[in-house]
């Protein structure tokens, strides 16, 4: 399994809980465990999780998702980056997505598929967003970007530019239980 079993030891030595699962079958077994007391679901706008299946299971099963709220239950997101020592990095536009990963709800769950893991430390993790992530990302949102155009990070002052606020998890944010899905599979961008 990649080094999935490698990256979940070192998340854990960061604070986190984290477990490595094969398939996304899998990680949608422990969501579902982890959901069956939470009310309401926050939804992180993450391909990784709508490629995984969570989605249409938890709506499926009943649970109110909200898209992108601070008060919940139980936050659902995947990462856009994750490096083999266990920092966690993600870029968004509004920030409301990271924010609600640090702050308000009872506990965060991050999928994150193996293609998403990179050796280097955060200068890989950047590089490996603004390369993989950025021009997806703008193109399934509508955005007019260079980088939607031609995967090409031009850092651009675009308007419609989603790379604004960087958030980078060095460690498990205090009293936000956080546990952390490595699935081996690639998931999302």
């Amino acid at each position: 399994m990649y080094k999935l079993h490698e990256v979940a030891a070192a998340l854990r030595k960061r604070g986190f809980e984290a477990i490595a699962v094969a398939t996304s079958a899998e990680a949608r077994e422990v969501i579902a465990k982890e959901a069956e007391s939470a009310a309401t679901i926050g939804w992180g706008g993450s391909e990784s999780l709508k490629e995984s299946g969570v989605r249409d299971m938890l709506e499926k099963s009943g649970k109110k998702i909200l898209d992108h709220e601070l008060i919940m239950d139980l936050f659902l997101l995947s990462a856009n980056a994750l490096t083999s020592d266990g920092r966690i990095v993600n870029i968004d536009g509004r920030g409301n997505r990271v924010a609600a990963s640090i702050a308000g709800p009872k506990k965060v769950i991050y999928v994150i598929g193996k293609n998403k893991i990179v050796e280097g430390g955060i200068d890989a993790a950047l590089e490996r967003i603004h390369a993989k992530a950025c021009g997806p990302n703008c193109r399934r949102l509508g955005k007019k970007t260079p980088c939607a155009i031609n995967d090409v990070c031009l850092d651009c002052d675009s308007p419609d530019r989603i790379c604004k606020v960087t958030a980078i998890f060095d460690r498990c944010p205090t009293g936000m239980p956080t546990l952390v899905i490595l699935v081996d599979e690639d998931l999302g961008y």
